[in-house]
């Protein structure tokens, strides 16, 4: 079985590197029971001091052997590290941010999720029930989760809460939450009517990009 993990690499350099690298290491010793970890800075970075500016992470990227898309001065890609008990694979790509306005609700109590599988099945056979709408809203046990690609937060006008049992704990998610940003709580489909949006965050949807859908664009 082979894992995925998906890190935005920005003009000054890669976002929330620490948390992927966390959930990189705790899925190889849940599933292949490994205890020693992959450095992820390490791994991308020969040299050993701090690197602040983006020429030189640039520079240093591809002296150690990666090719880095450019898209002008200011640009976002897409790294992605295929891996099952060790590094298998890995690619920087050009990203362009989904356009995502509604959103299907889709009940599944039997999917599970826990860790970032390359493997995705499961989840494209719920996308294929989305019907007009952009993108779904996974219902597992009668209580939201995430959409098919990212973790959802909602706004009641005070505060933002995201689903406290998301298929996938994705790493801005996370970041989030530490930073007490946002708070879990169990959201069911009958509560939508207390928020006034929804916004989607992933490994390259930050908060700040503001991917917001308003409630009434998710449909039962």
């Amino acid at each position: 079985m082979k894992l995925l993990e998906t890190i935005r690499f920005e003009n000054d350099g890669f976002e929330n590197l620490d948390y992927h690298q966390h959930r990189m290491n705790r899925s190889r010793k849940m599933l292949f029971r490994r205890e020693d970890e992959i450095d992820l800075n390490k791994y991308f970075f020969k040299s050993s001091f701090r690197i602040t500016n983006p020429e030189e992470r640039i520079n240093e990227l591809s002296s150690s052997g990666f090719a880095i898309p450019m898209q002008g001065k200011q640009y976002i890609v897409k790294c992605r590290i295929i891996y099952t008990e060790q590094i298998e694979k890995t690619e920087f790509l050009p990203y362009q941010r989904p356009k995502i306005r509604t959103l299907k609700i889709v009940a599944d109590d039997e999917i599970d999720y826990l860790h970032k599988f390359l493997d995705r099945k499961p989840i494209e056979k719920l996308v294929a029930k989305k019907g007009g709408c952009d993108d779904i809203l996974i219902v597992k046990n009668g209580l939201i989760t995430d959409t098919s690609f990212a973790n959802i937060l909602f706004f009641n006008g005070k505060e933002w809460i995201t689903p406290a049992l998301p298929l996938l704990k994705g790493t801005q998610r996370a970041r989030l939450l530490d930073e007490e940003k946002i708070r879990p709580a169990d959201i069911r489909p009958e509560d939508l009517r207390y928020f006034r949006k929804a916004r989607l965050i992933n490994a390259m949807i930050c908060f700040g990009d503001e991917v917001d859908i308003p409630v009434e664009n998710i449909k039962p």
